[in-house]
């Protein structure tokens, strides 16, 4: 999955935004079992990064279907 917010926010307001979506979306997909990484790179070149990967997610590997 790839986001992209484009707005007219402040260099300012773009980075204390950044960090706190950034913070949220962690806050948020920290409770499931998924290995997932964000990253927000401002307009300003400042960069937030957020990853997890859960034993269960590494154990499982990823989701294929079964053979026919």
């Amino acid at each position: 999955m790839d986001i992209r917010f484009i707005s007219s926010l402040t260099p300012e307001d773009e980075t204390r935004i950044a960090a706190a979506v950034c913070a949220a979306a962690s806050s948020l997909l920290d409770h499931l079992q998924i290995a997932y990484t964000i990253r927000i790179e401002t307009t300003d070149g400042q960069l937030f990064h957020h990853s997890n990967a859960p034993a269960l997610a590494l154990a499982r590997g990823p989701h294929t279907a079964p053979a026919v």
